[in-house]
C-alpha cells in the first residue's frame, strides 16, 4: 500500500461494514433501551438511583416514503447530547414517535391511492429502517405512532380532563368544572349579570360554565381551504393566500370550532420564564410572543349589543371619534344598515382575498368603509361611528 492510500482507509465499504457491525451490536445487546424502576420495563438494578434525562425528538411525519436531508440534522444533534448524558451517568430515555394524523398523510394517501393505515405504516417501517442506519440511540420499545389506539385513547383521554377543568385565578390553577358550578350553587361565586344562580334556566346555568371551559366552543375567524376541505394554521398559509400543501387558494372565514383558553395561563407562563436555564434573548422572545399588556376593558352600547374593547390608554378614550370592528367581528351584519349594505359586502370580499402578511402588516394603510351604525361613547357619552 502507497503512502498516499492508508491500509484503513474509511470509504463508503469500510464505513457500511463498521457501521452495521456496531448497529447489529447495539440491537442485540440493548443498548439504548432504557430501565424503568417499575412496571413491565423494570430494571431497577440498572437504575441505581441514577438521575434521569428525558431526551423526546421532534416527529416526522410518515407522509413520504422516507427520510429527507432535514431529519438527521435535527436528530444527531439530539443524539450526541443524548449519548454525552448516558456516558456520564445518566438514566437517558431518548424516544421518538411519528405525527401520523394530518393533512400530509391524508394528501400522501390521495396521491398514491393507498389506504392511510396501509400507507402510513409501510412509510413508518421504512423511515425505522432508515434511523436505524444512522445508529442513532433510540429505545425502539418507546416508538409510538400517532394512529395507534392505545396512543390516541390518551390524548382523547387529556382533552376530556381540560375540557372538564376551568382555571381559577385567584389559586393560579385549573379546577374540575364541577367545582365551579358548586361554587355557583352556594353562592361563593356569582353570575356576571348579578342573577342568582337558582333563577338561571338549566340552559343558562351551562352557557355559563362552558364559557368557563379550558376548551370550549365558539365563532371564530379561521383561514378555509376548500381544496383541502378543512381549516389551516398561519404556518400552513404561504405568502400568496395559498395552501403549503397542494398551492389551493384560502379564505378568511367564520366557522364554530374548539379553542383552547391557553390565555388563561399567560402570567403563569411569564413567571416561570424566571426558572429556566435558558439564554436571555430567548426568553425575551417568549415573553413577547406571550405579550402581556395592562389596560382596560371597556364596552361602548350600540343597536346591536355591547361592543367590548381593551386599550392600554383608557385616557384615550376622551377624543375616541370612530369605533372600528374586523370584518369577520360577529355584530358587522347587525350593525349594518340596508344603505351600507353593498358597501361592506364589498369591503369584506376584498378584505378576504388580501393575503395574510399584508392583512396582519401593521404598517399598511389603513381602511374600512362605515356600517351607517353608531356606538355610544362610554366616558363622553356622545355618539360615534
Amino acid at each position: 500500500m502507497s503512502a498516499d492510500f492508508p491500509s484503513f482507509r474509511y470509504n463508503a465499504t469500510f464505513a457500511a461494514t463498521l457501521e452495521s457491525k456496531w448497529q447489529d451490536f447495539w440491537e442485540d445487546n440493548a443498548t439504548f433501551n432504557t430501565p424503568n424502576p417499575a412496571g413491565p420495563l423494570a430494571e431497577p438494578e440498572k437504575v441505581a438511583g441514577r438521575e434521569k434525562l428525558f431526551v423526546l425528538d421532534m416527529f416526522p411525519y410518515p407522509s413520504g416514503a422516507g427520510l429527507h436531508v432535514g431529519h438527521p440534522l435535527g436528530y444527531i444533534g439530539t443524539d450526541v447530547f443524548a449519548r454525552f448524558k448516558r456516558m456520564t451517568g445518566f438514566n437517558v430515555l431518548h424516544a421518538l414517535g411519528y405525527d401520523s394524523f394530518g393533512l400530509p398523510a391524508e394528501q400522501h394517501a390521495i396521491a398514491t391511492g393507498i389506504h392511510p393505515r396501509v400507507n402510513t405504516e409501510s412509510n413508518i417501517a421504512n423511515m425505522r429502517r432508515q434511523l436505524r442506519r444512522l445508529g442513532l440511540g433510540h429505545d425502539p420499545r418507546r416508538s409510538v405512532s400517532t394512529t395507534d389506539e392505545n396512543y390516541y385513547r390518551w390524548t382523547q383521554w387529556v382533552f376530556l380532563q381540560i375540557f372538564n377543568s376551568w382555571f381559577d385565578k385567584e389559586l393560579s390553577k385549573a379546577r374540575p368544572i364541577s367545582e365551579l358550578e358548586d361554587l355557583y350553587a352556594t353562592g361563593k361565586r356569582t353570575v356576571d349579570d348579578g342573577r342568582s344562580w337558582s333563577d338561571l334556566s338549566r340552559n343558562e346555568q351551562h352557557k355559563v360554565v362552558d364559557a368557563q371551559r379550558l376548551v370550549y366552543l365558539t365563532e371564530a375567524p379561521v383561514n378555509w381551504c376548500p381544496g383541502l376541505g378543512t381549516i389551516l394554521a398561519n404556518e400552513e398559509v404561504t405568502a400568496d393566500g395559498r395552501s403549503d400543501i397542494g398551492n389551493f387558494p384560502v379564505f378568511k372565514r367564520n366557522m364554530r370550532q374548539w379553542m383552547m383558553n391557553i390565555t388563561a395561563y399567560s402570567d403563569r407562563l411569564l413567571d416561570d420564564l424566571d426558572r429556566l436555564d435558558w439564554p436571555e434573548p430567548i426568553k425575551l422572545m417568549q415573553r413577547n410572543w406571550i405579550g402581556r399588556s395592562e389596560g382596560a376593558r371597556v364596552r361602548f352600547t350600540s343597536a346591536a349589543g355591547e361592543i367590548e374593547v381593551f386599550t392600554t390608554r383608557p385616557d384615550t378614550l376622551f377624543g375616541a371619534t370612530f369605533l372600528v370592528l374586523s370584518p369577520e367581528h360577529p355584530l358587522v351584519d347587525a350593525l349594518t344598515t340596508a344603505e351600507q349594505s353593498s358597501a361592506v359586502d364589498t369591503y369584506r370580499v376584498a378584505a378576504a382575498a388580501k393575503e395574510r402578511e399584508q392583512y396582519e402588516d401593521e404598517t399598511r394603510e389603513k381602511t374600512g368603509v362605515f356600517t351607517g351604525a353608531f356606538a355610544r361613547n362610554p366616558v363622553t357619552g356622545g355618539n360615534i361611528p
